[in-house]
């Protein structure tokens, strides 16, 4: 997409890109529509600014997939101000493809929305089809448009803090600058290492998503392997959602790391039900991040079967 400098502010990694969007364009009590599971400190932003969640729902058997125009409408009132998305999805690994976009985006303008479009995982969409997906392909809402993005995630560069905020509405990007203006700049050794990052050959991201495809492929054959087990293949970022056989993933987890190891190792995860805004949803659900390397991945799902397999041979005999 051509950008110009005024269409873009920098911030402090994605997580303040977020924020500030939040509290340029919410008031007490407005609504945010946000597809679940979702990234938890969505929760944090939108209630910082004083705002409310709508979850749009999802569920395990439709793949997670969100992009349906009723169900979408079905939660628009007249508090609602914006939906926020992200894509590829975190923690789902979900993809938007070009139909779904535009009907999103169709819904926003219709309605008069903000659509803030979190990007930080658009170079890791292991379909060809998928493209490197983004919503500023549709210069017809550049109104309604913010997208995030970050350099951490973009360039698998943990840590760094330098995220930015993209929209094309000026009167937006005014009531954002303010705060900007309000708080320290972005650590000039950040920013001097995020330009040269934006310098790096294309093969860069051609690699990097070749070696996270071959670690989703290697973690979803793992698990699938698993009895009980239920999980979909992501098509983009670097997790996994999958259901697991256990009364509470949250139990079990402490369970893992107070009663069991095998050769003195144990493994973690991220339990699903914070990554949902509905009550009692996402219980024995659970996040896999496949950022470590493919043999440390192989050991952490080996610790996983055994796990389970004892869990529920305590939890009977209980």
């Amino acid at each position: 997409m051509e950008l110009e400098p005024e269409d873009v502010l920098v911030t402090t990694g994605g997580s303040e890109a977020l924020l500030l969007t939040c509290l340029s364009i919410l008031d007490p009590y407005t609504e945010v529509i946000i597809p679940e599971p979702y990234y938890p400190n969505y929760t944090t932003f939108v209630h910082a600014a004083g705002g409310v969640i709508r979850a749009l729902p999802t569920c395990p058997e439709e793949g997670y997939r969100y992009a349906y125009r009723s169900r979408i409408e079905s939660l628009i009132t007249k508090n609602t101000r914006a939906i926020l998305l992200t894509n590829p999805g975190n923690p789902t690994g979900v993809v938007l493809d070009e139909k779904e976009m535009r009907m999103i985006a169709d819904v926003a303008k219709k309605h008069k929305l903000f659509l803030i479009c979190d990007e930080v995982y658009r170079e890791f969409c292991y379909d060809e089809k998928f493209g490197v997906p983004t919503m500023a392909r549709f210069r017809d809402i550049d109104q309604n448009l913010v997208i995030i993005d970050s350099v951490s995630k973009r360039f698998s560069a943990c840590g760094a803090r330098v995220g930015c905020v993209v929209t094309r509405n000026r009167e937006l990007q005014q009531a954002i600058l303010k705060f900007c203006q309000s708080r320290l700049a972005v650590a000039t050794v950040d920013q001097l290492g995020a330009a040269a990052l934006y310098s790096v050959d294309p093969e860069f991201f051609l690699r990097s998503k070749e070696e996270y495809h071959l670690r989703r492929d290697l973690v979803v054959s793992r698990l699938r392997q698993i009895p009980g087990v239920m999980v979909e293949e992501p098509m983009g970022a670097f997790y996994v959602m999958a259901s697991l056989p256990v009364d509470d993933a949250d139990k079990f987890q402490y369970w893992l790391l107070e009663s069991f190891q095998d050769h003195g190792e144990t493994v973690m995860f991220a339990p699903g039900a914070p990554f949902y805004e509905t009550p009692g949803k996402g219980v024995n659900e659970v996040r896999i991040a496949y950022v470590r390397k493919r043999e440390e991945l192989e050991r952490a799902l080996e610790l996983l079967e055994k796990g389970i397999a004892e869990y529920q041979k305590t939890m009977m005999n209980e």
